[in-house]
């Protein structure tokens, strides 16, 4: 594990302080599982771009023509 000096306004310091109370855990705990979360959802978003650039419109629109057209079950809609 490393260690990391972070500078935040005392607004945003203030908030995590009370947001790690309310949540029984330390500010540290709270900042790291906030950095994680972001690392996720920016990673999820660069592989969702790469599968898209895979992705073919033709070969989707093929593929959807073979579906029936058909009403759905009632246990599909709502």
């Amino acid at each position: 594990m490393s260690t990391l000096s972070l500078r935040l306004p005392d607004s945003l310091h203030e908030t995590a302080r009370t947001l790690a109370k309310e949540e029984h855990v330390s500010v540290n705990q709270l900042i790291s599982t906030a950095v994680a979360e972001k690392i996720s959802a920016l990673m999820t978003e660069t592989y969702l771009v790469r599968r898209a650039a895979k992705g073919s419109r033709k070969e989707f629109k093929d593929i959807m023509s073979r579906v029936p057209d058909v009403p759905a079950d009632s246990h599909d809609v709502r």
